[in-house]
Order: structure tokens, then sequence, then C-alpha cells
């Protein structure tokens, strides 16, 4: 059996509701799909944050948060431990936000940032 690990970021409650609400929208009944939360390089500070719905990968650990099963590159808890993802429901702001303290800057859109 496989070990479910604690997963290196924190959502905040408004975060877990709205990835419900896309999980079920998207994937009604299939288990296979895993919340991925990850970085890649590029945006205008070097890297971007990486939250969407995805497959299993060889090199990815499997985290659960409150039921949500998640994905997360080994690779790239260094660059988000610690880090809390919100989501920001109102007119002016609106989408997930990202508050992480490894980023030594980040850009104006606040999806990329630069360790």
């Amino acid at each position: 059996m496989e070990t479910v690990k604690a997963l290196p970021v924190q959502f905040t409650a408004s975060a877990i509701a709205e990835i419900r609400r896309l999980l079920q929208e998207k994937a009604e009944g299939d288990t296979s799909t895993f919340l991925r939360v990850g970085v890649k390089g590029g945006g205008c500070s070097g890297m971007t944050y990486v939250l969407d719905f995805d497959e299993r990968k060889a090199n990815d650990d499997v985290f659960d948060i409150e039921g949500i099963p998640c994905v997360m590159d080994r690779s790239h808890g260094i660059y988000l431990a610690g880090m809390e993802i919100n989501w920001e429901g109102g007119l002016n702001a609106r989408g997930f936000t990202f508050k992480n303290p490894n980023a030594s800057s980040t850009c104006g859109c606040g999806t990329s940032f630069a360790v």
C-alpha cells in the first residue's frame, strides 16, 4: 500500500472549496484525476506556479488535502515548502493566490516568482 505524505503547502478553506467545485465539474466520477501542485520555468520572475488537474507521474509524491487527491513532483518541494494557496472570489481579485515564503521576489500578477 502506498504512503500518503503531508502536503508541504497549505490550502485555505476557500481554496479547498473552489478546488472541490472544479474537480466535481471537471471529473465527475473520474478517480484517476489528481490536483497537481508544482512549478515550471517561465513567467516574468523566472518560475511559474502550477495548479491544475493531471495524471500521476513516476517522480510524484501523493498527498491528500481533505479528501482531494494531490500530486507534486518530488523536486518541487524545495520551492514550495510552507506556501499558502488561497482562492479570492471578489470582483477585483478573482483566482488562486500564492503566498510563498521561499520567493525572493514576485511579479505583479502574483503567478511567477524567483528564489
